[in-house]
C-alpha cells in the first residue's frame, strides 16, 4: 500500500526509528533530499511518490505505474487465487509489487482492465459519484428486440441492493449482439439486466473506460504502460450517458 501525503519529519522519524530532534539535525546537516532538492523544513509536505534520500540511500523511491491489460476469459481480477491465474500473474514480478486492480471483470468476461499503484488516481474513477462510462460488447443466447433499448434507458430495480440502476445505453449490433454503455459496476450488472429478459449472456467484453479504448494491438494476456494522455482519458466522459 502506497503511503498518503504527510509531513517529512514524521516520515523520517518513523522510517529511521529516531526522535524528531534527530530528524532536525539531519536536515540541518543537509543530508536529506526530496525529489532531488535539499530538504530543510520539518513540516515539508511529501506525497506517496516523493523520492526521498538520506545521502545516497533511498528511503522512498516508489514511482507511479499505470498499466493497460487485455484480460482473457478464465483469468480472475484478483491479487491471489488458489484455482485460477490472476491478472497480476500476467505482469512481470519487477512491476507487480503494489499494484491494485482498477475496475474488475469477472472470470468469464474479457477486455480492458487497468492496474496501478496510485490509489488516488484509481479512486477518482471508482468513487460512487464519478460516473465514468464503460463500454461493453455483449453476445446473447437469444434474439434482441427494441424493447431492450427502452428498458436499459429506464433502469432496472435490483432487489438485493435496493437500488434502481442508472440509465444505460444499449445499441443493437446484430440479432444477438449489442453494445452497452453504463456508468456503474454493480455485481454482474449486465448479466442481471439481460436476465430480466431471460436472455443469457454468452460472451462479454469491455473495450472502453472513459475515453480510453483497449489497444487493438494487445492480444489477450498482454499489457502495456499507459501514456500521460491515456491516464487522463480514463477520467473523461465522467457523466451519465444520457445527460
Amino acid at each position: 500500500m502506497i503511503s498518503p501525503r504527510g509531513r517529512l519529519d514524521s516520515f523520517l522519524a518513523k522510517t529511521l526509528n529516531i526522535p524528531k530532534k534527530a530528524v532536525r539535525e539531519l536536515l540541518k546537516a543537509e543530508r536529506v533530499t526530496v525529489d532531488g532538492e535539499l530538504a530543510l523544513e520539518m513540516a515539508q509536505q511529501i506525497g506517496p511518490f516523493s523520492q526521498i534520500y538520506l545521502g545516497d540511500t533511498a528511503l522512498r523511491a516508489e514511482t507511479p505505474r499505470y498499466l493497460m491489460l487485455h484480460k482473457p476469459v478464465g483469468v480472475v481480477s484478483a491479487t491471489k487465487d488458489k484455482e485460477h491465474k490472476t491478472v497480476l500473474d500476467l505482469i512481470p514480478d519487477a512491476l507487480r509489487t503494489g499494484l491494485h486492480i482498477v475496475g474488475r471483470l469477472d472470470l468469464n468476461t474479457s477486455g480492458l482492465v487497468l492496474l496501478s499503484n496510485d490509489s488516488r488516481w484509481s479512486e477518482s474513477m471508482m468513487q460512487p459519484g464519478a460516473h465514468v462510462p464503460k463500454e461493453y460488447r455483449v453476445t446473447l443466447a437469444n434474439v434482441l428486440t427494441e424493447d431492450y433499448v427502452a428498458a436499459f434507458e429506464r433502469g432496472f430495480y435490483f432487489e438485493t441492493e435496493g437500488i434502481t440502476t442508472l440509465p444505460a445505453r444499449l445499441t443493437i449490433l446484430g440479432e444477438r449482439e449489442a453494445r452497452v454503455e453504463l456508468c456503474e459496476g454493480k455485481y454482474h450488472q449486465i448479466k442481471r439486466m439481460f436476465g430480466r429478459f431471460q436472455n443469457p449472456v454468452v460472451a462479454l467484453h469491455r473495450h472502453r473506460i472513459g475515453a480510453l479504448r483497449l489497444d487493438p494491438a494487445l492480444a489477450p494476456g498482454q499489457w502495456r504502460p499507459l501514456s500521460d494522455d491515456e491516464k487522463l482519458a480514463c477520467l473523461q466522459g465522467a457523466e451519465s450517458p444520457n445527460d
